[in-house]
């Protein structure tokens, strides 16, 4: 039985190659190979010098980005990371990295340099110009990195750098562009100068720094693997980045804790006061809010409740309950947002 089954299995692996290699031709044109290292870096060359197309794109998706953070424009914002220019000098660093050309790694570096500076004083100009002093929910967004935000750098600087080796998918360069996000956190940088706001200033460039950081390290050895360049060139830059990787990795993994650390906890309120509480177990509760504060826990709370359903004693003791069950000190506040309950009796 055993052995009719090996020839059941052989003739089928034969028929599958019969049918796979019938009338096949000979296809070698369609084979998709990278483009050669000259090719590439006269590529890489253009897109590393701050030409008038450079200023005026980058200019454009400055202003664009920057008015996207303030009214929380998502739509905005993505418009803007399409045609900001920065990937091109970021993967011409990577390159030269790789290959140990110190002219284009230098002219990449200023032209990136120029970039940041163009960008961040025109977010700074508009956020003065607007005069708007609220963050939106996409400001904030991009002042708290973690080891996530790192992780999508990585991936998405081995897919602009291998796009870039490739003709027939360089379509995918938007994608990269969106998913790195390089103008928008330049952009919350200026909106952070505007505003005299540290906080906002340094998270958005911690941010703009881990991106950089994982599209080199990722774009570089992209590059190394596919044999444009030699371990031994590549030596001292890849050093480099995994020192500043390193280095980034200590914020961005405590960020990541506080995130993890601040949604389960928020998790576990928010199951609890649903199921375990009389006051709020028939309540419509909006949002809950869990922010830690050395060894105790702030919890805010929105509800919609009837007015007067909620008094003071049942909130302390839904926070002893909270406290009980968490092990934690706990400063609940919540807020009620008064409903009216109106009802039309059918008429006799």
């Amino acid at each position: 039985m055993w052995y009719s089954l090996q020839k059941k299995i052989v003739w089928g692996k034969k028929q599958i190659t019969e049918v796979w290699n019938s009338d096949s031709g000979n296809w070698r044109w369609l084979q998709d190979k990278p483009i050669t290292i000259t090719s590439l870096n006269r590529s890489l060359w253009k897109a590393s010098v701050p030409s008038l197309n450079f200023f005026v794109l980058l200019t454009l998706s400055g202003a664009i980005s920057t008015l996207g953070l303030l009214t929380g424009s998502a739509a905005t914002i993505i418009g803007a990371m399409i045609i900001a220019p920065l990937i091109g000098p970021i993967t011409g660093i990577a390159y030269a990295m790789v290959v140990a050309n110190r002219r284009l790694l230098r002219r990449s570096s200023l032209t990136l340099l120029i970039g940041c500076i163009v960008t961040v004083v025109t977010a700074v100009a508009i956020a003065k110009l607007v005069g708007l002093r609220s963050f939106s929910p996409e400001i904030i967004a991009r002042v708290n990195p973690t080891l996530m935000d790192l992780g999508v750098a990585v991936a998405a600087g081995a897919a602009g750098s291998f796009a870039r080796t490739r003709r027939s998918i360089a379509d995918a360069l938007p994608g990269v562009a969106i998913a790195v996000a390089l103008a928008p956190p330049l952009s919350v940088i200026g909106i952070g100068i505007a505003f005299n706001s540290q906080q906002v200033t340094i998270g958005a460039t911690l941010l703009f720094l881990t991106n950089l950081s994982g599209i080199i390290f990722s774009g570089g050895l992209v590059f190394l693997c596919q044999r444009y360049g030699t371990p031994a060139r590549a030596k001292g830059g890849l050093t480099v980045s995994i020192v500043v990787l390193s280095l980034l990795g200590l914020p961005l993994g405590f960020s990541l804790r506080n995130l993890l650390l601040k949604e389960n906890v928020r998790r576990s309120v928010e199951v609890l006061v649903r199921r375990q509480t009389v006051t709020f177990s028939q309540t419509d509760i909006r949002s809950v809010r869990v922010q830690p504060n050395g060894d105790k826990l702030s919890v805010e709370m929105e509800v919609a409740a009837p007015w007067d359903s909620i008094s003071e004693q049942q909130v302390a003791s839904v926070r002893d309950f909270l406290e009980q069950k968490l092990e934690r000190p706990i400063d609940l506040n919540v807020q009620v947002i008064p409903v009216n309950m109106l009802n039309a009796p059918a008429s006799q």
